[in-house]
């Protein structure tokens, strides 16, 4: 099954680069054995808040505006899918990271062909 982990982090350390390095480190570790182990299908980071773009309808058609949709205190950093056997086993690569970063990463399952959009 695959899931996806979506990280967050607080703006302001985000923007003071607090544990910046030692979130790169942890996070390399995560990514080479989870591509030793085949599950680590991609992981990326995110551009900085600031110059996301939002794309709404509104009552004059669909509008494009510069920035994220609201004032937030934490924002999503980046991002990762992994393919493994099950959930428990997703909650348990997840713990780790979260344990040793102390922020939070959410897991949703992805129902590839199981979405009826």
């Amino acid at each position: 099954m695959k899931y996806l982990l979506l990280a967050y982090t607080p703006l302001a350390a985000w923007d003071a680069g607090v544990g910046a390095e030692e979130a790169v480190e942890v996070y390399s570790r995560f990514q080479r054995e989870l591509t030793e182990s085949g599950e680590l299908v991609s992981t990326e980071g995110l551009g900085h808040p600031a110059v996301s773009t939002t794309v709404r309808r509104t009552e004059h058609g669909v509008v494009a505006t510069d920035g994220p949709f609201a004032e937030l205190k934490e924002v999503l950093a980046s991002f990762a899918v992994i393919d493994c056997a099950s959930r428990e086993r997703a909650v348990e690569i997840v713990g780790r990271l979260v344990a040793i970063l102390g922020e939070p990463i959410e897991i949703r399952p992805i129902l590839g062909g199981e979405f009826r959009g």
